[in-house]
This record gives C-alpha cells, structure tokens and sequence, in this order.
C-alpha cells in the first residue's frame, strides 16, 4: 500500500518524469493492471488535477480498503487533491463513491497544453486514455499539413491534437454520437478552427463510400474497441478495416494500428497487414512508463505501418 501512496504524493505534486510530464497534466499513478505490483493487480489510479481517480476492478478485502481510504485522505499532498473518487468497476454500472469533495460538473484532462473534456461517473470510461500518450505526441509531429482519418474515434483526442498541429483536413468516424459531441466539445474547448473538422456519426463498415470521398489520406489512425457487442470483434472484423487502407492511403501514407485487447499479441496485427500486402512496418509506438506491464503483448499494442 505505501508503494501506491508514494507515488500518489510523487505524481500529485508535479514533477517532470521520464514521460515528460510537467505540472498539472493527466496521468496514470498506479498501474496494478500490468501485474507488475504482488497483489495489486485490481487497482489503478489516475490524477486528472484536481481529482484523483481509483478504480477497482475486483472488491479489495475490506480491511484493507478501510486503511486505503484513511490513508489517502490524510497525504501529504491531500492540500492538492481537491475531489477523490473511487470507482468500482467490477460492479453493474461501475459506480462511484466520493472520498473527499464532489464530482466536478466539468472537468477536463490537460496534456502537452491541450484539453480534453472528461465524463466522471455517468460511463465507465472517462472519456480520454491516459495510455495513448505516445500515440498522440506520434501523430502531432506527423499532422502538419496532412490529411488525417481518424476511424473508431470515441470523443476524438487524435483530432484535437492533429488540428492543433496543423492538419489541413481531419474525419473522425465513430457510431456513438455522444462520444463524437464531447469530440467537438474537445475542439471548441481549445479553440480549434474545424471548418475542415468532420465528425461523423456513421457504421464504418456501411461508410467506405462516405470515407472515401475525403481521401486520399496521409496517415489513419485505427484504434478499435476490442470488443464491442453487435458492432466489432477484433478477432474477425479488424481485417476488414487493414483490407480497405490501400486504397484509402495516399502514397507512402501511413497507418498508426492499434490493438488493446489482452487475448491478441503484436503478432496478430503484423500477420493482418501481412496478410493484406503493400505495408512495412515502420516503427512499434510503446506505452508510457506509467503502464508497466509483464507481459508487453497484454497491454496497448501500437504499430505504424507505411503504405509502399
């Protein structure tokens, strides 16, 4: 437990660490999810100042739990955490327990100067992925003056950071029209100019037409859901979507690929695009430091392919 509450009091207080984290930025405190922590595996932490979020995802003996609430009131850094919410994810509906201030009714995530706007106990995600940190710093040095696609795009943080970087044209494409809103809202927050912003609330599979049309792009960004019931199953769909991007790709484009289910390794998304023809694989995108894990091929996967 006095690993975990050190580095609450570490993170909270702002330090610049080898992710280059600075200030107030988003970021993961403790990953228990990686096993790399004996007997920690079923909490993680997140700091989103001023609130700290920990979630469960299986009960913690309640013994246990009782000096873990005590002691995170009482930090050292308790001064900077304004609101604590432990959230029970193992539970129906993952509801939340408020340890110290309220919900925020807004809040947002703030990283690399950029924010985005969070949804704290209403779903089971905030809203934005503190693992994809590498991802997004990637696509910002490569958005100046391209055309991006941004499939599965959930409430659009790829777009916001390759709008604020100079894309000359942005598609996001998401089935969840909530989502797609706080992407627009992500957009208005840091006052980004999206006449050539395009939010699309569309199956992906019934829209390659539709997709096309905005094309041909410089770089797509594929982050799928692992499995979402009735809509994808990355066992078998994800090979639909690496079969259309030869032709949705530009010439020497690229496909940033990502994979976050546990069951599936790395090998998998390379045999995809194997499988497919007309890629190389340029370089794998690793997760933060902040997400160990025992087992790399458990964790995020991200590989970008070049179009040749």
């Amino acid at each position: 437990m006095q690993n975990i509450l050190d580095r609450i009091t570490s993170g909270v207080n702002g330090h610049q660490d080898e992710n280059g984290y600075v200030n107030d930025d988003a970021r993961r405190l403790f990953h228990g999810r990686g096993h790399c922590f004996d007997q920690l595996e079923f909490v993680t932490i997140d700091w989103f100042s001023p609130l700290l979020l920990v979630s469960f995802f299986k009960a913690p003996k309640e013994v246990w739990l009782d000096s873990f609430k005590q002691k995170l009131v009482a930090l050292n850094a308790a001064e900077k955490i304004e609101n604590i919410i432990l959230q029970h994810r193992y539970l129906q509906g993952s509801p939340c327990e408020i340890l110290k201030g309220a919900v925020p009714d807004t809040l947002n995530a703030h990283e690399g100067g950029l924010d985005f706007r969070l949804t704290i106990g209403k779903n089971q995600n905030v809203g934005f992925f503190l693992d994809m940190k590498n991802c997004r710093q990637w696509l910002k040095e490569q958005a100046p003056g391209k055309k991006i696609l941004n499939l599965f795009s959930y409430t659009c943080a790829f777009s916001v950071v390759a709008a604020s970087a100079g894309a000359t044209s942005i598609v996001n494409m998401d089935m969840a029209k909530g989502a797609l809103s706080t992407g627009k809202t992500n957009h208005e927050i840091n006052d980004l100019d999206t006449r050539s912003v395009f939010f699309f609330a569309h199956d992906i599979f019934k829209s390659w037409g539709k997709i096309r049309k905005y094309g041909p792009y410089d770089c797509i960004v594929v982050d799928p859901p692992s499995f979402q019931r009735g809509s994808f199953d990355a066992r078998k769909d994800y090979i639909k979507i690496v079969n259309k991007l030869p032709e949705l790709l530009a010439t020497d484009g690229l496909v940033m690929a990502c994979l976050n289910s546990p069951e599936l390794d790395f090998d998998f998304l390379r045999e995809l695009f194997d499988r497919v023809g007309g890629f190389e694989e340029q370089r794998v995108i690793p997760v933060p430091d902040s997400f160990p894990e025992v087992d790399k091929n458990k964790g995020l996967k991200t590989v970008v392919f070049k179009k040749t």
